[in-house]
């Protein structure tokens, strides 16, 4: 492919992944695969190419584009090569017209940026587009960190037991230890919170918002055999995607419960006031994975931000009920907004005043508003708040 035509390819895509986020569609990358699946005329490295062209344009801008072509025309002022590709040949963009709509502003939309928990200084939001790392939990039940560095010499130790970086693009797929079960890819800070919840050493858990398991596998591997972990969520398909996990890695306390969304108690009766600790990794904005999905920015409105916000007061109102005295509640987002963290912590304890917070002692992670922040600057992990409260 030419580089017009790639450029012309990238605003295809941009078209696509631009309706997605409006319409609340599939993500970036699903549409990425899906979009190449159908041009596969297009080699390696025209892929890679028009992938670096579409990515660019959505880290640059907060605000979502009217289309693919807007998105890539307001690059010209910071690359000017572009403009010599508008060209209308060689299976290119048609020329720039005088007064084309054109994208503007700032990488974080003004409406969200004033959002921010007050930690967030410049650094901070400028690590958020940064390239994530790989990083890996290792299952101590089933594997030995000398296993680790055999199979992949060139692992990092990070700072939590069992965790380590890889350098990005390293394939696990060929390797015993992950076809096995032994090696799961987790961001290291979904590993901290997993870890505050396992401090205890619960017997009952429910993981009420569980998605595919992460969290759900990782307490499995840290507590004992004989604990029962309860893994619920409302979306059948990403909740389906538990069972095939929990086989690899031979995690046979994990049960799985299907909730209907608004009526979740009825299916959780049984569980009410039983439960040593109840984890919840609630539905958020995900302003702290701007870094694997950047296009998040351009799915959030304060609507929609307000709407999340109620349904994260419900979720921890539903599992409070779910834990019994002495028990604790780990509340948690992938955000960097007040709204959603800090507020919703303190928000909490000041309506149940049979609740406390409860210090976790972490080698990462910084204090804030009753909880824990973690972040891509100061923490090399994706940005998390979370929360451990005990109930009286």
């Amino acid at each position: 492919m030419t580089p017009s035509a790639r450029l012309q390819a990238a605003i295809d895509l941009l078209d696509w992944i631009i309706a997605a986020a409006r319409d609340n569609g599939g993500s970036a990358d699903n549409i990425a695969k899906k979009f190449f699946k159908e041009r596969r005329y297009a080699g390696s490295g025209d892929r890679r190419a028009i992938r670096e062209l579409v990515y660019t344009a959505i880290r640059r801008w907060g605000e979502r584009p009217e289309g693919g072509r807007q998105a890539m025309l307001g690059l010209v002022a910071e690359q000017p090569e572009l403009r010599a590709l508008f060209s209308g040949g060689n299976y290119g963009p048609a020329a720039i017209a005088e007064d084309e709509p054109v994208a503007s502003g700032e990488q974080i939309p003004e409406w969200l940026s004033e959002k921010f928990a007050s930690l967030i200084d410049e650094p901070e939001r400028q690590a958020l587009f940064d390239r994530a790392p790989l990083h890996i939990r290792v299952n101590g039940q089933r594997s030995t960190d000398l296993e680790v560095k055999s199979a992949w010499p060139e692992a990092v130790a990070l700072a939590l037991p069992h965790a380590y970086e890889l350098p990005a693009g390293t394939q696990l797929e060929d390797k015993t230890l992950y076809r096995e079960g032994a090696v799961e890819i987790q961001d290291l800070g979904s590993q901290a919170i997993a870890m505050a919840g396992a401090a205890a050493k619960p017997e009952r858990v429910l993981d009420l918002c569980a998605g595919a398991g992460g969290k759900t596998l990782a307490l499995a591997a840290v507590l004992s055999p004989d604990s029962q972990i309860i893994a619920a969520d409302t979306d059948r398909g990403r909740l389906s995607r538990i069972d095939p996990r929990k086989r690899r890695a031979s995690a046979r306390n994990i049960e799985t419960i299907l909730l209907a969304p608004g009526s979740e108690i009825e299916a959780l009766q049984h569980l009410k006031a039983s439960c040593d600790l109840v984890l919840i990794d609630a539905p958020c904005s995900g302003t702290g994975t701007w870094r694997r999905n950047p296009e998040l920015r351009w799915r959030m409105t304060p609507k929609r931000l307000a709407h999340t916000a109620e349904l994260q007061q419900r979720l921890m109102d539903l599992g409070s009920e779910m834990v019994k005295p002495g028990g604790r509640l780990v509340y948690a987002v992938c955000s960097l907004l007040d709204v959603e963290g800090g507020d919703q912590a303190e928000a909490f304890l000041a309506s149940h005043p049979d609740w406390k917070e409860i210090s976790i002692d972490l080698p990462i992670g910084r204090q804030y508003r009753k909880g824990t922040l973690l972040s891509p600057h100061h923490d090399g992990t994706d940005g998390f708040y979370f929360t451990c409260l005990e109930k009286l």
